[in-house]
């Protein structure tokens, strides 16, 4: 069987490779692209945390507005027999009348 060689993207290394130490210069540039990195991500998260509380207060402004208008929950009239599924037209609204009298027991055959 023929050796089959792959074509390499890379050439092959024929002799050591040794490290390089940046150059001063190599330094400072990252240096520089770390702290332009922080700095925005800084200046990101207060962006965020001044929209978040200017969020707040635009809502807590509109609740105090609306609960001014509205009717205390003391004050308004509630019905025990309110079923919350007839309000909605779910199930049929029970009959008030029929639900004030007692039905009376039927007799039952017997065989």
């Amino acid at each position: 069987m023929p050796d089959y060689e792959a074509p390499g993207l890379v050439e092959k290394a024929t002799a050591a490779q040794h490290f390089t130490p940046p150059s001063p210069r190599e330094r400072r540039a990252q240096a520089v692209q770390r702290l332009q990195l922080g700095l925005f991500g800084l200046a990101a998260m207060l962006l965020i945390v001044a929209l978040a509380n200017i969020i707040m207060d635009r809502a807590r402004l509109a609740d105090s507005a609306q609960s001014a208008g509205l009717v205390p929950v003391s004050s308004r009239v509630a019905s025990s027999t309110s079923d919350p599924l007839a309000d909605i037209g779910v199930v049929p609204a029970p009959n008030v009348a029929a639900s004030s009298h007692t039905p009376t027991p039927r007799a039952t055959p017997q065989h």
